[in-house]
């Protein structure tokens, strides 16, 4: 028995005309300057939550990452994907690690983000946290269960990045929790 499978039609970027364009532009300045109000009112009318820039960024990803936790609340109320990655592989909760936004990775937590999702070279949320002595969210990941032991594709765990980087609270956190025997 042979069975056909159509062959995949190739993806060709949207065109979008001008005034389209400029519409959607305004839609992600409108993420950007933390706008809650009209973007509230357009997700009620039907706008897409997962919506990307020509980076590949969502808007869940523009709202995290200038740190507008109403803004992301209401697109995650509205089904944004929490491990929805940009092109360029970064993830919204490594986005608050990185900002040391306690605020956001709170809610994206909350809200089912994996605290072990992996970017490009392996690295997670902890080991940014680490990296930049991020402890307010390097606890947090803990306590969410982050893998401490976990290692990027170089073999570095979080504490080896936090040590690498000078971080030297973050280090001294992770070395007392690695060293601490399991209940």
């Amino acid at each position: 028995m042979t069975i056909h499978v159509p062959a995949q039609a190739p993806v060709r970027p949207m065109v979008l005309d001008d005034q389209t364009h400029a519409l959607a532009l305004e839609l992600f300045q409108l993420v950007r300057a933390g706008d809650g109000p009209r973007l509230s009112r357009l997700l009620r009318m039907g706008l897409v939550p997962n919506l990307r820039d020509g980076k590949g960024d969502s808007l869940l990803m523009l709202a995290c990452y200038h740190g507008h936790a109403g803004l992301a609340q209401a697109l995650l109320r509205h089904g944004a994907d929490t491990e929805l990655a940009n092109d360029r592989g970064q993830i919204f909760l490594a986005a608050a690690a990185f900002k040391g936004d306690e605020t956001i990775a709170r809610l994206l937590l909350a809200s089912g983000a994996s605290t072990d999702a992996r970017m490009p070279g392996g690295r997670t949320a902890l080991m940014l946290a680490a990296m930049f002595d991020r402890i307010a969210i390097v606890e947090l990941l803990l306590a969410h269960g982050a893998d401490p032991q976990a290692v990027d594709d170089g073999g570095l765990d979080a504490l080896a990045l936090a040590n690498a980087m000078g971080a030297a609270t973050a280090a001294a956190h992770l070395a007392s929790v690695q060293s601490t025997p399991p209940d």
